[in-house]
């Protein structure tokens, strides 16, 4: 598997499911990358991709790499980070839209959302938990990418999508194109 993204629950503006369960927890979204499209990584459930709650409170950051010793430097592989920029929007779309033309960038920069309404592509696909069996609440939708050389696969110009059931503890992943 494949590590894509970690996002802290924390950010997001409303607690996924009752009680606000999600404080302090950070989610892990792993892809099948062995056989890109025949691992079956766009549906929540066949195991080609894996999302995964953990209390923030356990995690410790991992020390950095040692040098390369005959080069003296450190290579680190293709490493993203995101900046947060609130919407007055709540559609998606619209919002990414908006983003575009006030700052000039293409919508293909917009690496997605945290929380609010999936935009589906291909019609709802909500999961539900597999413990309480009640329909999860979305953490992320995320786009593949502006660069082909680092983007994230999701069949092709697709989009994925993060849930997660506060109380149970529990995630899925998955994507549409």
């Amino acid at each position: 598997m494949q590590f894509l993204a970690q996002i802290l629950l924390d950010d997001l503006s409303r607690p996924v499911g009752e009680g606000g369960a999600q404080a302090d927890r950070v989610m892990a979204i792993f892809m099948c990358q062995n056989d890109p499209g025949m691992c079956d990584e766009w549906s929540p459930t066949a195991g080609g991709n894996r999302a995964l709650l953990y209390p923030s409170d356990t995690l410790q950051p991992m020390a950095a790499p040692e040098p390369d010793i005959e080069e003296d430097v450190l290579r680190l592989g293709a490493v993203n980070a995101v900046t947060l920029v609130p919407s007055p929007s709540v559609d998606y779309f619209r919002a990414r839209e908006e983003w575009a033309n006030r700052s000039g960038n293409s919508m293909r920069n917009v690496l997605g959302q945290l929380g609010g309404q999936p935009d589906w592509l291909q019609g709802d696909e909500t999961p539900t938990c597999s413990t309480c069996t009640q329909p999860m609440m979305l953490v992320a939708q995320l786009e593949e990418g502006p660069d082909h050389a680092t983007a994230m696969n999701f069949g092709g110009c697709g989009t994925a999508f993060a849930f997660a059931c506060g109380p149970c503890a529990q995630a899925a992943f998955l994507w549409q194109c």
